[in-house]
């Protein structure tokens, strides 16, 4: 094995490879694979999400066989979950888990049921500890179809069931002593209530908040993002400041239809200009980690210092080690060289993770393996933007943001460039700084939690949701006993038109659409809808145990009608 590394770079893409669907498929996804080979610096770690057929995997594979030898290609659901991992380093063991709740079959033109949404897992073996070992996890969550307040987003106790399994994944991994890596789409921006789910319930940070802490919290015209009154952002500060992915101008694919046939004429060069204003880019790809911050002390050395005492002088016994963010950046941002389109409907999210070493004493979570050096940090630019002091942006602003999202109010926030001074100058003392904050934003390997109302807020989702269900449910069930009353109907009739093949074949044909309508709701009914409840039922006991443990119980006791009202007592230890 060689040297073990104090640097990961990591990358997640959203490929937009869908089959029969995207266009230009099979030479988007080969040129992204040659962007992948091409990446300075070199990745050690790629999550891809829509990568859905084996062929273009291979074509990935293909093109960046020197660079990341080892990956491998996940298979759920009936069409595939589109996910694949690559990595520099051998994966010892992987898996694909399933989400519970994961869409309905009746939306089958949407399609999320059918490709077994979950979360790709490997573990990834980067040196010969026992602790040297990444444990990865892909994903690519439910996307938003109902976008309110125009309308009621029903698919929102899904990504939140989605994040909590996720949370649960991530948090067992940190628990192991293990560096935490959880990447892919989330189909939600940041500070949304599946994010905080995610993020409340596992030891982990955001990589782009850490060094963005004020980043927008979505799109321009996005209701969050609205109440902080802030500017419509320009598209080169969309991409350096918010980390915008996902609808930004820039990429060819939002685009209106006569821009991209004026595109595919190749009549104009369709130069996007850095000032354009981008009032839908919004940040929905994701890469978090767990900086696994531990601390040790030097035995000798801290009996040296105690003698010493006396005399005032001696040296720190104890290290602090733990994963910082080097860099942040969205990729991907080239255009096919032939095609000059973009080369997804995403850009991609890239990271450089730093194994930090401090000689200060911090809060110890787990061990970890001996410490290194930190490299040097890169060079950054800064935005041309630039007009106010560095004096606001501190160590609080992530908090202090969820507590006003909380109780409904927003802060008044600075540029973007001057989160970016503040937070590269003396780049030693902020990695120093981002372990400190990371031993005190993340206490235990479990999480800080959420406050009791918002579990109640989730409850009122879970319940809304479990009646929508219920009442599907007996709509299905229903209408199977209609179509077995036709079928059987219809079977009938056919004796008394026998003088009248036209009418008797009519009938046939009749019962049989009944027989193949009355078998579909019959399945739903009896079989996915029950599913279904039982799912949500599991989900809403694990809320309200986790509600219980934030207003200072040790978990749930005897409760009543937990999970659905049926009317029997389950008594929780």
């Amino acid at each position: 094995m060689e040297e073990l590394p104090i640097e990961l770079n990591v990358i997640t893409l959203n490929c937009w490879g869908l089959l029969h669907l995207s266009q230009h498929r099979a030479e988007r996804l080969t040129a992204i694979g040659r962007e992948l080979a091409a990446t300075d610096p070199a990745p050690h770690i790629v999550a891809l999400q829509e990568c859905w057929t084996q062929e273009d995997y291979r074509s990935i594979r293909r093109e960046t066989r020197f660079v990341l030898p080892f990956g491998k290609f996940y298979h759920s659901g009936v069409f595939g979950g589109g996910l694949a991992i690559l990595s520099r380093w051998p994966i010892e063991e992987s898996s694909m888990v399933r989400y519970p709740l994961n869409g309905r079959p009746t939306a089958f033109y949407r399609g999320d049921w059918f490709v077994g949404k979950g979360v790709a897992c490997a573990r990834i073996r980067y040196g010969s500890g026992d602790r040297d070992i990444v444990e990865v996890f892909n994903t690519h969550t439910h996307a938003i179809y109902e976008h309110p307040p125009d309308k009621t987003d029903s698919y929102a106790v899904q990504r939140l069931s989605q994040s909590w399994e996720m949370a649960k994944l991530v948090r067992g991994a940190a628990e192991r002593g293990h560096l935490a890596i959880a990447l892919g789409d989330f189909n939600d921006v940041p500070l949304s209530l599946s994010y905080r789910m995610l993020t409340a319930h596992a030891p982990i940070r955001d990589v782009w908040r850490v060094l963005n802490p004020d980043s927008s919290l979505g799109s321009a015209i996005h209701e969050l993002e609205r109440a902080r009154r802030r500017p419509i952002p320009s598209a080169a500060f969309n991409l350096a400041e918010n980390g915008v992915t996902s609808n930004s101008v820039y990429n060819t694919w939002r685009w209106t239809k006569s821009d991209q046939r004026a595109l595919r004429s190749g009549k104009d060069p369709m130069i996007v200009p850095p000032d354009t204003p981008d009032p839908r880019g919004k940040r929905i790809d994701y890469i978090f980690f767990s900086p696994q911050v531990s601390s040790t002390t030097n035995t000798l050395l801290k009996e040296l210092n105690q003698a010493r005492a006396s005399r005032d002088i001696g040296e720190s016994s104890t290290k602090t080690q733990g994963w910082v963010v080097k860099d942040a950046r969205v990729g991907m941002l080239a255009r096919h060289p032939d095609l000059g389109c973009s080369l997804s409907d995403h850009f991609s999210v890239e990271a450089t993770l730093l194994l930090h070493t401090t000689d200060t004493s911090l809060i110890t979570t787990s061990p970890s393996r001996p410490p290194s050096p930190p490299s040097p940090p890169p060079n950054r630019p800064s935005s041309s933007n630039s007009h106010l002091s560095a004096k606001n942006a501190g160590t609080n602003h992530h908090a202090r943001s969820l507590l006003a999202l909380e109780h409904g109010t927003y802060l008044s926030s600075p540029t973007g460039s001057e989160i970016r001074v503040a937070s590269r100058l003396e780049l030693s003392q902020s990695y120093d700084a981002q372990l400190r904050d990371s031993a005190l934003a993340l206490p235990t390997l479990r999480g800080e939690g959420l406050h009791c109302t918002i579990y109640d807020d989730v409850l009122l989702l879970i319940h809304t949701y479990d009646e929508r269900e219920r009442s599907q449910r007996r709509l299905r069930i229903l209408h199977f006993y209609l179509w077995l009353c036709v079928v059987i109907g219809c079977y009938i009739a056919v004796w008394f038109v026998q003088p009248w093949p036209g009418i008797a074949f009519a009938f046939l044909v009749l019962s049989s659409l009944g027989f193949a309508m009355g078998v579909v709701d019959g399945l739903m009914g009896f079989l996915f809808f029950g599913s279904e409840i039982r799912a949500l039922k599991e989900f809403e006991w694990e809320i309200r145990n986790a509600k219980a443990t934030a207003s200072g119980a040790h978990g749930l006791r005897d409760e009543e009608g937990v999970g659905g009202g049926d009317g029997v007592e389950e008594k929780v230890w």
